[in-house]
Order: C-alpha cells, then sequence, then structure tokens
C-alpha cells in the first residue's frame, strides 16, 4: 500500500499530534517510542499523511489485500491511496532504524493481529475473489461488520469435487463466492479455504453405486496390499498400509473391494475415512486416484480421530 505516516508524525499516546519543528530530544524520545512498539508489537493508530509518487515499482506490500482492493476494486492503488488522505488506520511497526530515518508500518499484519483470533477451521465466510493464480485464487473474506479484514488462498484442489484443470474455468477476480475454513496457520498468518468441502464428496454420497458388494471377496484379501483376487493396490497405496501397520493400536489393513467413478475428480491418490459406522473394531478406509476407489477395511483400538493422527504420521513418513 502506497501510504506513508511522515517522519513528523509523532507516536505518542494520541496518535495524532503532528509537530512542525520538534526538538532533538522530542524526536529522540519519539523513536525510542517507535522501538518499543515494535518490540511489543503494539497496534498503533495513525494518520495517512501521503502516499509514494511512484507507480508499480513499490516494496512488498504491507496492508493486507482486502484493505485495498476490496475496498474499490475498480480503482488503482494511487486513487485509493488518494481517497485515504488524512485517515485513521491501525498499523504495526515492523522497522525502526533511527540512523537512516527509516520507519515501516504493516496494516497487513495489525489486521492479522485484530482479526485471525475470530477465523477458526469449519467457519463459513461470504467472500470476494481478489486474484487468480495458476495453483489457486486469493479471496478477501467478509467480517460481520461487512469489511474484508483478511484473506486466504482456494487451491485448485479445493475449488470444485471435479478435476479442474485451470483456476479460471471457475473463478474470476471479484466473484462472489461462500468459502469453509480449512486450516489457520497463525505462526505464518496464512488460511487456507475450501469452495468443494461446502458439499458433500458424491463419493460418499453414492459410495454403494460406485463400490457394489462382491461376494467372497474378503476371503480372497490380504493384509497390507494387494490380493489373489486381481485388486491391485493404487499406486502408493501399499506402502500406506505397510506403515499402517506399524502404528500401535492397529493390526489390519487390507483392501476389501475396489470400483470406477463416472468422472476423474482426482488423478492423485487420496485416502479418507469412509462415514460407513464401524462394527467390530473396524473402520472402512476409502482410496481414490483418478476413476479407480478402493475401500480398505481397518482393524483398530483406536478412534477416528486416533486413525486420523496415525494417517497423518503415516504420510509424512511416505514419501
Amino acid at each position: 500500500m502506497p501510504c506513508l505516516v511522515s517522519a513528523n508524525t509523532r507516536i505518542l499516546q494520541t496518535g495524532t499530534g503532528i509537530l512542525q519543528h520538534p526538538s532533538y530530544s522530542q524526536i529522540s524520545a519519539d523513536w525510542q517510542v517507535a522501538k518499543s512498539y515494535k518490540d511489543s508489537g503494539i497496534i498503533y493508530n495513525g494518520i495517512i499523511e501521503g502516499f509514494n509518487s511512484g507507480d508499480e515499482k513499490l516494496p512488498v506490500p504491507l496492508a493486507s489485500n482486502s484493505f485495498v482492493s476490496a475496498l474499490e476494486p475498480d480503482k488503482s492503488f494511487q486513487d485509493i491511496a488518494k481517497g485515504l488522505l488524512y485517515s485513521l488506520i491501525s498499523v504495526k511497526v515492523i522497522t525502526v532504524d533511527e540512523d537512516k530515518w527509516k520507519l515501516i508500518f504493516s496494516e497487513k499484519e495489525a489486521a492479522w493481529s485484530r482479526f485471525s483470533e475470530k477465523v477458526n477451521v469449519g467457519d463459513i465466510f461470504e467472500a470476494r475473489v481478489g486474484s487468480v493464480e495458476d495453483f489457486g485464487a486469493f479471496v478477501h473474506l467478509r467480517f460481520p461488520d461487512g469489511l474484508y479484514h483478511l484473506s486466504g488462498l482456494v487451491h485448485i484442489s479445493e475449488l470444485s469435487w471435479d478435476l479442474v484443470y485451470d483456476v479460471r474455468d471457475i473463478l474470476t477476480e471479484d466473484d462472489e463466492v461462500r468459502v469453509k475454513v480449512i486450516s489457520v496457520d497463525r505462526e505464518k498468518a496464512r488460511i487456507a479455504l475450501s469452495i468443494k468441502q461446502l458439499e458433500e464428496d458424491p463419493l460418499l454420497e453414492n459410495q454403494d453405486k460406485v463400490i457394489p458388494d462382491q461376494d467372497g471377496l474378503a476371503d480372497r484379501s490380504s493384509s497390507g496390499g494387494g490380493d489373489s483376487s486381481g485388486i491391485h493396490p493404487l499406486p502408493g497405496l501399499e506402502t500406506i498400509l505397510e506403515e499402517l501397520l506399524h502404528e500401535d493400536g492397529i493390526y489390519d489393513a487390507r483392501i476389501k473391494r475396489q470400483g470406477y467413478e463416472k468422472r476423474v475428480l482426482s488423478e492423485d491418490l487420496q485416502l479418507w475415512l469412509s462415514n460407513t459406522p464401524p462394527t467390530n473394531q473396524r473402520f472402512n478406509l476409502l482410496a481414490r486416484a483418478g476413476r479407480q476407489v478402493q475401500e480398505i477395511h481397518l482393524t483398530t483400538t483406536l478412534d477416528q480421530e486416533g486413525i486420523k493422527r496415525a494417517l497423518q504420521r503415516v504420510l509424512e513418513r511416505v514419501p
């Protein structure tokens, strides 16, 4: 964001005083206050006094994407900056260099500090698409006050249950969408979002149709991979099943049956717990790649959360 708080704006408790001819002692005191603000991470409410006269040759943006584009998406940075002159802005001090007279603020970090605690996994937001990339789309989350305070990424794999080759076939800038929060990295200030998870996976809705019963298949299956019935594990699945057997509380993992979906939903291997209720310490896992789907019977004393943690550990070990 090309907005500046000038060196003449004193960082005082009032936050608004402008000193025309500050003394050396006053300037030195202000620098010390700035350093204390940086060290403590306090949010400072400052007045925008000016903006850079340059164009695209700006440093890494320190304003949140939503602060700029969600306000007036059709205007340039320069036009938006002009409209923000002398307005109040919440920022964090991120760089203090008295020798070079450099004092840098970040509106983005201030927005994260103020609003990230209000974002949790499973939350659903109305949002607007800010930018579209090859790997996904960045969208701005609308909060209850009607403003777009934070942004997150909808990865291409989270756009639709159908296989998506080009994000631009699904989304364009300024599209209004609903998204679900699937992860929040508070250390890296990142929010992962999903559009497809607002709907039930079509495989789970039609599991019995996709994977029909196969009489006698249970007697011909084997633990930890393929079997004599002709079911060959999906690429990468056999290693995962073998690793699962090394997890405490998991005693057997074997492919029981397979089927084929009508369309390709993902070329990559996907693995998750079925919504079928467990019986006799047996859970069902589903593996999918391309159109092929395989059902795995998992015998374990673990509950659902324990299985998810075991799967996560295995996936971290398997290359």
